[in-house]
């Protein structure tokens, strides 16, 4: 990849997004950013509540994510941001085609166990099965990378600097 690196490590609650997030940032060393700090106050209110978001609940947010993302496309970024449906990429995508996307993919029940076991995070464990309902995995044709979420995060760092060294 030539140029700033631009990364969504997008997935459900509980996949390892922030965590991997952080160390590729650091890796990278470009700035990290977390799109859970970015949601509008009512939609924390009515996901701590246990009440999925809808479409609706989502489009401000991702809208703000994607000025965020833009923002930092000539210095780089890497986003931690659920981006559960294909078009809510598209929605980050858009005008930024050097935007790529990570997913660390982890089973059902490790999503469940990590966020029940999670501290002072608004996203309960009630969730994690309507965002797998909403999830829709990265398609061929996304510019994106699917990794074992179940690996050490160094490793997936690892995999993430190799795929972004290879000619696109």
């Amino acid at each position: 990849m030539t140029g700033s690196p631009l990364i969504v490590v997008l997935g459900p609650s509980g996949n390892g997004k922030s965590t991997l997030g952080k160390g590729l940032s650091e890796a990278l060393g470009v700035p990290f950013e977390d799109a859970d700090d970015l949601h509008p106050a009512a939609n924390v209110a009515k996901m701590a509540a246990g009440h999925p978001l809808t479409d609706d609940d989502r489009a401000p947010w991702l809208a703000t994510v994607h000025e965020h993302l833009a923002d930092g496309a000539g210095t780089g970024l890497v986003m931690a941001c659920s981006a559960l449906k294909r078009r809510y990429r598209e929605t980050l995508r858009e005008g930024l085609p050097q935007l790529r996307f990570v997913v660390p993919d982890v089973s059902r029940e490790a999503l469940t166990e990590r966020v029940a076991h999670r501290q002072g995070h608004f996203m309960p464990a009630s969730l994690v099965d309507s965002q797998l309902a909403a999830y829709e995995p990265l398609q061929d044709d996304e510019a994106g990378l699917r990794l074992n979420g179940e690996e050490k995060p160094q490793v997936l760092v690892e995999e993430v600097r190799h795929w972004l060294a290879r000619p696109s």
